[in-house]
């Protein structure tokens, strides 16, 4: 699919056609990730508004910055996907003519894919999974009804279906009162905003997420990931003796 006709949903074109794999974390000690020549300390002894981690083991450490790796990753563009949208709104009701509407569109769509489509590539399907909880966090709608109003249901309905096939779905939602995955997406983008390592953009999806951590207490589960990693090194050792 060489690219899927949406306003700012130029993310998700090359998004869904992705293909780059996740990496296992590099764990060299206690208190250093390292990856690709990157050196990450991580600050076990953090000062904070927000409960202090608890981690169930020392390898879950690893996992967990190896997690905020890929949220860092995709949450700028989730920003700029904000930014837009909402330039383009307004854009949109300075025009009368649909005809022109489309027109608007389809330039900022072509601007976008000549901008972005080359790095988006590169994301893996985790970074694509958590861009695509960003945008509803940023902009307050899911990337599917952002198509749906912008375009068609016919067109939301196709880009949607191809995402299946990569294992994404544009109806991904965001809520880490009750997903882990959120959760744990929402303590790395809080604990940025403190420390300054994130640019911070309010949320148009409205909750209290510092309640929503507090009442964690702090808790930090990986499990998800380090079954995915499981299950990799299974295949590849299925297809090493296959060999």
């Amino acid at each position: 699919m060489k690219k899927i006709l949406s306003i700012y949903i130029v993310f998700f074109s090359s998004l869904i056609i992705a293909q780059v794999k996740d990496t296992l974390p590099n764990f060299v000690n206690d208190y250093y990730l390292i990856k690709d020549g990157d050196s990450l300390m991580i600050h076990l002894n953090e000062v904070s508004v927000l409960p202090k981690h608890k981690f169930r083991s020392k390898v879950d450490i690893h996992y967990y910055y190896w997690f905020r790796r890929k949220v860092f990753k995709a949450y700028p563009y989730a920003v700029l996907a904000s930014k837009r949208i909402d330039s383009l709104h307004i854009r949109l009701t300075r025009v009368s003519s649909k005809r022109k509407k489309r027109q608007y569109i389809k330039r900022v769509q072509k601007y976008l894919e000549k901008e972005l489509t080359t790095r988006l590539k590169k994301l893996t399907r985790t970074e694509g999974r958590v861009l695509l909880k960003l945008i509803h966090r940023q902009t307050g709608k899911t990337a599917f009804d952002n198509i749906r109003e912008l375009r068609s249901g016919w067109k939301a309905f196709w880009y949607n279906t191809t995402a299946n096939l990569f294992k994404l779905s544009l109806k991904s939602t965001y809520n880490p009162a009750i997903n882990n995955e959120d959760y744990l997406i929402e303590d790395i983008l809080q604990r940025a905003y403190i420390d300054e390592a994130l640019i911070y953009q309010e949320a148009k999806l409205k909750m209290n997420y510092v309640e929503i951590l507090t009442s964690k207490k702090g808790g930090i589960n990986v499990e998800e990931y380090k079954r995915m990693f499981a299950k990799q090194r299974k295949r590849k050792e299925r297809r090493n003796k296959k060999k």
